[in-house]
């Protein structure tokens, strides 16, 4: 694992990294950048991703390691929803939203002109976790 000294990076929790690594390169054209397998060798253990240039950390729910500490790194599924949206400045947030649909996602909020004068739309990814898009809007 790569030490970094600055930033924050989003750590998603789900039920299958593995899926979910192909649907986030499917659907938000991620790049792969590492993968640690556990040691069961079914599960993934930590993987790196880059999204539109930002690194994502993603692994798989270790519920046999839960700690009360430790509560909050779960999937959204064993949490019952999350409280995060991870947001995504696109090109084009109408064609980010079906790309992201067609690799899997519901769609919580259709592309729309916001008043703050950007194009935004939301979406829930497979596994719980909430993306937002949006792009400028032209003004004139």
């Amino acid at each position: 694992m790569t030490q970094r000294k600055e930033g924050v990076i989003p750590h998603l929790v789900v039920n299958d990294a593995t899926a979910a690594l192909q649907f986030y390169e499917k659907a938000l054209g991620a790049t792969v950048t590492m993968r640690v397998p556990a040691q069961d060798k079914k599960r993934i253990m930590h993987a790196e991703i880059r999204v539109n240039g930002a690194m994502l950390y993603v692994r798989d729910h270790f519920p046999e390691h839960a700690t009360e500490a430790g509560k909050h790194l779960a999937p959204p599924s064993v949490l019952n929803g999350t409280s995060v949206t991870l947001h995504v400045a696109v090109e084009d947030c109408d064609a980010a939203v079906r790309r992201a649909a067609a690799a899997g996602a519901r769609v919580t909020m259709p592309p729309m002109d916001a008043f703050w004068g950007e194009r935004f739309a939301q979406i829930e990814d497979p596994f719980g976790h909430g993306w937002s898009f949006a792009h400028p809007l032209q003004k004139g």
